[in-house]
């Protein structure tokens, strides 16, 4: 069973930084593209970064230059560095990954459990 599993939450005062970390675990024969999305109260779930396998990086306009995308393929693991954070990223944090369970599977898209980031003085 394929699990991936977020860290580094919690609450930061404004401008201050946060470093999430996601690490995929199971039976996956691939791991293509890796995100973080974001869900505020009241608000869809939005794309803030994601990572292709060969790391090429894309951005919601509203983190460009504060946000960083990384992963490690060799272990399975994307994370977010967030810097100079603002009380607007306040929300609900998830990594996604499109990956493929064998050689003969399609991809499927797979999320974690969620992780809260709150901004706040």
């Amino acid at each position: 069973q394929v699990q991936l599993v977020e860290s580094g939450g919690g609450l930061v005062q404004p401008g201050g930084s946060l470093r999430l970390s996601c690490a995929a675990s199971g039976s996956i024969f691939r791991i293509n593209a890796m995100g973080w999305y974001r869900q505020a109260p009241g608000k869809q779930r939005e794309l803030v970064a994601a990572i292709t396998r060969g790391g090429n990086t894309n951005y919601t306009d509203s983190v460009k230059g504060r946000f960083t995308i990384s992963r490690d393929n060799a272990k399975k693991t994307v994370s977010l560095q967030m810097n100079s954070l603002k009380p607007e990223d306040t929300a609900v944090y998830y990594c996604n990954a499109d990956l493929r369970l064998s050689a003969w599977s399609g991809n499927g898209a797979y999320w974690g459990q969620g992780t809260q980031v709150t901004v706040s003085s």
